[in-house]
């Protein structure tokens, strides 16, 4: 059970709660309702500093720079021990404890500067929930377990905000399906081991969707991705590798390739001029030659005896010209094939000379060529090099998605064959587990219908997706139904928890529980609160506004105002709980 709740600073109304029945009240005037916006007196506030001793979260309230270097502090039974446990804001990772811890599993450590017990936030969740619930080390070995943190938040719930009051099974908004399932079958005495196993295929199905969605996608398109056609593809891609490699195994790059190609090709453009060069010289012998084969027949005889057959006679004077023209042709002729036997042999030698420079190039230019033949570019092997690492890429992406696929293929035969098996377990231990299922069935039974008159119902079942809870009260018509659901649900965990747990329990509802519930339902309520906390020995502890409480509907043996053990009131300036206002 909590003793009290304290704090280092003087202006802090400490609050002492009593075993059982305890109600913090909250008096409210009228003009202050109309006109005050500042923070509120302290309910919530309360909870809050209670979930921090127990080490959770700072909320909105304690994250206030005003209350930054605050140390609040819990007195606490634990396992029939008095501890008091203490926590500040700024340093909220060291717990202060004080009392005997020495028979702890998980213990904490002598601060050496001030020879306090001190212990961090993780091992002091761990060793709370050990203490109160009976967690046991062992339970890491799951991957998804249950929590001190997410059991004690059924027995304290936050604020409405959190998401804390809308439903009995969520103690706020964004709590995962398998936390639910865990907790609520840990809180209910069930086999919550099925739950983390069913939460564990889970995962590996979404890992199955993702492993499957990756087959479909990448760098191969137009592929329909069956295990067949992937196989045939990688085999396809296996032989192109392996038929690149070969060449670039062989591939030796020499460092002057280009400059190798550029001579080869200028040789080969020097050889081409000189072949063109030999072509238009022997054009040019041959005529030469055939000038020189010439015969120059001028004989004066011949000129005269066409002047005869013309009938005419040439005179002396005429004769004695042509021998003058014939000797002047004749030297001439000779001068003419001086001249092109002079030209026909420096022709000849061009030619030859030509020859052997065509031949001393070709022989070159061939040298050059066996090397570039043998060796290559760097830029070329770089290109092959390039193809051939996309051949390896895609080789490798059909590899992973075959491998992939069938991963999938056999991961989801075999995640059938355990969900199948994991659900029959689950339903075995279920009617195995009847005394505790029909234990909580009947405590929620008798509470709903000592609100309403009518039993409720608490199912419990086991679906394809693991636990499926559910409670219903059957009374249509009635104002604020769902948060009593949820107020004999968590009525029914502390009786049966104050049967078993080693630590004294403790529930502790928020005014927000009480919103728009029927005033005689609300009555009835708080009466059975008190009369369970007293029966079973749990400690019940609420905060109520002083406007809501239903005075006019309790029984008349049942003294509300007795059970009050705080009073906070916005009459004044130091009412509320912190005693400052901002």
């Amino acid at each position: 059970m909590i003793h009290s709740v304290r704090c280092n600073e003087p202006s802090f109304r400490t609050v002492e709660f009593e075993p059982g029945f305890n109600v913090v009240l909250a008096e409210r005037t009228k003009e202050s309702t109309k006109k005050d916006s500042r923070n509120g007196l302290g309910k919530s506030t309360l909870i809050e500093i209670i979930h921090f001793c127990l080490g959770g979260n700072k909320g909105e309230t304690l994250s206030k720079p005003q209350l930054d270097d605050w140390t609040f502090t819990l007195d606490v039974d634990l396992r029939g021990k008095k501890y008091s446990v203490s926590r500040n804001t700024i340093n909220t990772n060291k717990i202060i404890i004080e009392g005997d811890c020495s028979d702890w599993i998980i213990k904490p450590v002598i601060d050496k500067k001030t020879g306090k017990q001190i212990i961090n936030r993780n091992d002091w969740t761990k060793a709370l929930g050990i203490l109160m619930f009976d967690l046991q080390p062992m339970y890491d070995e799951y991957k998804y377990q249950p929590t001190f943190r997410s059991i004690i938040s059924y027995f304290v719930r936050k604020n409405g905000q959190s998401g804390a009051f809308l439903n009995p099974f969520q103690q706020y908004k964004a709590q995962q399906e398998w936390d639910q399932q865990i907790n609520n079958a840990f809180l209910l005495g069930l086999g919550w081991e099925y739950a983390s196993k069913w939460q564990v295929l889970k995962d590996r199905k979404k890992v199955l969707l993702q492993i499957k969605q990756e087959v479909t996608t990448g760098i191969i398109y137009n592929m329909m991705g069956s295990v067949g056609e992937l196989e045939a593809l990688k085999i396809r891609l296996d032989a192109q590798a392996k038929q690149e490699k070969e060449p670039l195994d062989n591939f030796k790059v020499h460092p002057q390739y280009h400059q190798i190609e550029e001579d080869a090709n200028y040789l080969t453009t020097v050889i081409h001029e000189y072949i063109n060069h030999n072509i238009n010289d022997k054009r040019i012998l041959e005529h030469y030659e055939d000038s020189l084969r010439e015969e120059i027949d001028a004989k004066p005889e011949k000129v005269r005896k066409v002047y005869e057959e013309a009938g005419l006679i040439l005179p002396d004077s005429v004769n004695k010209k042509m021998d003058e023209v014939l000797s002047f042709h004749k030297k001439v002729v000779i001068n003419r094939k001086e001249f092109l036997s002079l030209e026909i042999e420096r022709i000849k030698q061009n030619i030859t000379r030509r020859e052997e420079q065509i031949k001393d190039s070709t022989l070159k230019r061939a040298e050059l060529m066996l090397t570039l033949r043998s060796h290559g570019a760097l830029q070329e092997y770089t290109q092959l090099q390039t193809n051939h690492q996309n051949t390896i890429a895609q080789l490798k992406d059909v590899s992973n998605r075959l491998e992939n696929l069938k991963k999938f293929e056999q991961g989801e035969s075999s995640i059938k064959v355990e969900h199948e098996l994991l659900l029959q377990q689950a339903k075995n231990d279920l009617n195995e587990r009847k005394y505790q299922k029909e234990e909580a069935i009947l405590t929620f039974n008798s509470y709903s219908k000592a609100l309403y008159s009518v039993p409720g119902t608490l199912a419990i079942d086991i679906s394809n997706n693991g636990f499926k809870f559910n409670v219903n009260i059957e009374r249509s018509g009635s104002h604020g139904i769902g948060n009593m659901k949820i107020f004999c649900y968590d009525i029914m965990l502390a009786k049966l928890w104050a049967k078993k747990a080693k630590s004294p329990i403790f529930l502790i509802h928020d005014s927000i529980i009480f919103a728009d519930v029927d005033e005689r339902q609300k009555a009835l309520a708080l009466q059975l609160a008190e009369s369970e906390s007293r029966k079973e020995g749990f400690q019940y502890i609420c905060t109520i506004n002083s406007d809501t409480i239903p005075r006019n509907d309790f029984d008349e043996e049942f003294n509300f105002d007795n059970y009050v053990v705080k009073t906070l009131t916005d009459a004044r300036e130091d009412g509320g709980l912190l005693g400052i206002r901002f």
